[in-house]
């Protein structure tokens, strides 16, 4: 993928603020500090597109970024954060609930986990939402770079056993090594390409 311009298209805070122009859309997902503004940036190779936050739970909104002015790379709020208040992670559940729920050009979401932990409840229940939306989701694993490939492939086996999930499928990425950026790309690619023909 040759990413020739990346504009900030809006952050939707409401679902009328979702764009409606029917280009494809392909979301990013996962727990707070698991590494979104960072897998963003690397794939976009843009270095503060997405802004890494040192308070994890900050993003309140939906950020969509427009790529080559062709489809939307969307950020949806980070999940389980012990310091937001309920009312807060509540507001943002159903925002992304809705968002899922509502978008017809959502092609394929990315459900971030991080490689060294086994998948949580939080992250059990937004497979679970997708599942119900009939939302196409990929498993990515961040921060591979931090475990041997002995660690990983444990980590990839106890990770696919909690989400009930081949592995086979599943990215590893690291922002240090750019290992996944490519792989990350190639179901991108190839729903952009069904759409053109």
């Amino acid at each position: 993928m040759e990413i020739r311009s990346v504009v900030f298209h809006r952050a939707a805070y409401d679902p009328k603020d979702f764009p409606q122009d029917k280009r494809p859309q392909f979301a990013i997902i996962g727990r707070s500090n698991v590494g979104k503004s960072s897998l963003i940036n690397t794939i976009l190779n843009r270095k503060g597109i997405a802004r890494v936050s040192q308070t994890p739970g900050k993003t309140q909104a939906i950020q969509f970024y427009l790529i080559n002015d062709k489809f939307y790379i969307v950020d949806l709020p980070g999940y389980g954060y012990a310091k937001v208040s309920k009312q807060t992670s509540a507001s943002w559940g159903a925002l992304a609930r809705s968002y899922f729920e509502s978008a017809e050009d959502l092609k394929l979401t990315f459900l971030l986990l991080d490689a060294r932990r086994v998948p949580s409840d939080h992250d059990l229940d937004m497979r679970d939402w997708m599942d119900e939306a009939n939302v196409a989701w990929q498993a990515v694993l961040t921060k591979v770079d931090k475990l041997s490939n002995n660690e990983v492939a444990s980590s990839i086996r106890a990770i696919g056993e909690t989400l009930g999930r081949e592995t086979q499928a599943f990215i590893r990425f690291s922002k240090v090594t750019r290992e996944g950026v490519d792989r990350l790309w190639r179901p991108i690619d190839a729903e952009l390409q069904k759409t053109h023909t």
